[in-house]
């Protein structure tokens, strides 16, 4: 299978399975034509077919009838269905793409069959094209089918290829993260209103900041803590702002915040 010749297929329409669909369109990675999704929601297979311009079916079984790579796109409490309805249809000519949170390969395995199977673990930025993506393959999934997935993940932001044992921190750092960092903004926009600054310009002031320094690190490949020496001088301002993140334990708290995300994240696999 290659991007040349796939057919993807969406079970659930929801918005991250819009993003992905919308992000693949855009990158001239396939056609609308060959888009197709299904969702039990009429409001949400609207919103795909009108964002995507893919066509919308009635059900699991007519998307995989339809299609040669298939994103599971559901809640994690609906995968037992949905993979007894794929079941019988379900070849070796099938690639399988859950995005299920929590919903391991073992338990994809188990409920298909020996199927191609690759779980991935998106994040909602995704939806503005700027999404952290990390994906682990199944046994029976290939290299090929590997290269295809994170070449169609790379359209709507960064894709990397982890062993599966690191998803759950992978949801504890990046899936978990934007929530972390909007918290981060808005307490460096509460300093700005604090200081005199009006919230709407304290909020993107704040948020700017964070995306120009976060492409610093993309884009220059250099650490983090060698950008952050850059702009802090002897005895300046921000040192003094440093210090007092220091003092309030900043660096510990968010690694507290990764590991507390990745145990739940481990609970919630096990349940």
């Amino acid at each position: 299978m290659d991007a040349s010749d796939v057919r993807i297929g969406f079970i659930g329409a929801g918005q991250m399975a819009t993003a992905l669909g919308r992000g693949f369109i855009q990158a001239k990675s396939i056609t609308p034509d060959r888009l197709v999704a299904c969702d039990v929601s009429a409001d949400a297979a609207n919103r795909f077919a009108s964002q995507t311009g893919g066509s919308v079916v009635a059900g699991a079984a007519t998307v995989l009838a339809q299609s040669s790579l298939i994103f599971l796109a559901v809640k994690p409490q609906q995968i037992a269905g949905v993979l007894a309805e794929l079941k019988p249809g379900i070849t070796s000519q099938h690639l399988v793409v859950s995005i299920a949170a929590g919903i391991s390969l073992a338990k994809l395995s188990a409920g298909l069959g020996s199927s191609r199977l690759i779980r991935v673990m998106p994040n909602t930025p995704a939806l503005v094209g700027a999404g952290a993506s990390a994906f682990s393959r199944g046994e029976a999934a290939t290299a090929e089918d590997g290269k295809l997935v994170q070449g169609l993940l790379s359209t709507v932001g960064l894709a990397m290829e982890v062993p599966e044992k690191l998803l759950d921190a992978v949801t504890g750092l990046s899936g978990s993260g934007p929530a972390y960092v909007y918290q981060f903004i808005e307490g460096l926009s509460d300093g700005g209103v604090r200081m005199g600054l009006p919230r709407d310009v304290a909020t993107k002031l704040a948020a700017q900041t964070l995306l120009g320094a976060a492409q610093m690190v993309l884009s220059t490949g250099q650490h983090p803590g060698q950008l952050k020496d850059a702009v802090t001088s002897p005895g300046g301002t921000t040192i003094a702002g440093l210090h007092a993140l220091e003092r309030g334990g900043m660096r510990g708290i968010l690694m507290d915040a990764v590991q507390s995300a990745t145990e739940r994240s481990k609970e919630l696999g096990e349940a």
